[in-house]
């Protein structure tokens, strides 16, 4: 596709993160932006006639799966944005992908740091025996634990699915997260807050602390950009930025 524009289309885009991302789409000369949907718009109906090449999901938590489907059936590659998209979902998004001939993205948080964040505490997972996350967003988010946390924790028991581990006696489900892939995580919801997770691990006589802090949605912008060019060409559905990042 050199020298063409890409077309993206943006669903959700009365949201904060569908919003942002149409606003920066527009700004560069290599996209174009040719459908702007809501989130209640019957946009699986009106996507085809736009032209898009790729679509960024942006809507509900749990939903992300169903829209990728019906965005590839219209022949439009997804950037999944939404949180709840099993690795079993993934799987599937994937091999439907491939027999389309088409590609996409599941991305659960497009910042940067935060994805240098998760490699850093799969790294460290495999020498310190107990890992705990907190999660911290401000009281609009509504899903809890966040998408980000649960694949941060997927990726720490990958790391050390391999180490024997002593059972904690506190291994039980909080009211608020609790127990994703054998890690603890706590979500915390308070108004100042925007988005934040601390990894912290532990071994005796030390501990380790991993943090990372959002203030705005900028940080997310040169993984957005990063996701849908990636995607105007993908072979396949994969998951995480790093793919788009290679």
């Amino acid at each position: 596709m050199s020298g063409a524009r890409i077309a993206v289309a943006v669903v959700g885009v009365h949201g904060r993160l569908g919003g942002f991302a149409a606003g920066l789409v527009e700004g560069q000369p290599d996209l174009e932006l040719v459908g702007r949907y809501d989130a209640d718009d019957d946009w699986q109906r009106a996507i085809s006639s736009t032209g898009a090449q790729v679509a960024l999901e942006a809507t509900v938590a749990g939903l992300g799966y169903v829209h990728g489907m019906a965005l590839l059936e219209a022949g439009v590659r997804p950037v999944i944005a939404t949180s709840g998209v099993t690795p079993q979902q993934c799987d599937k998004l994937d091999r439907y992908a491939r027999e389309r001939g088409l590609g996409g993205l599941v991305v659960p948080n497009f910042s940067l740091g935060s994805l240098l964040l998760q490699r850093f505490a799969a790294e460290a997972a495999r020498h310190f025996p107990d890992v705990e996350i907190l999660e911290l967003h401000h009281e609009r988010k509504a899903d809890a634990p966040s998408g980000t946390a649960a694949e941060t924790a997927r990726r720490v028991a990958a790391a050390r699915s391999a180490r024997p581990r002593t059972p904690r006696r506190d291994d039980e489900p909080r009211e608020r997260g609790g127990l994703h892939d054998d890690v603890p995580v706590h979500s915390v919801r308070l108004p100042g807050l925007y988005a934040h997770q601390e990894v912290l691990l532990g071994a005796p006589g030390e501990t380790l602390t991993l943090r990372h802090d959002m203030s705005g949605p900028a940080a997310f912008g040169p993984g957005i950009l990063a996701a849908l060019r990636h995607a105007a060409s993908a072979t396949g559905v994969a998951r995480g930025l790093e793919h788009a990042l290679a």
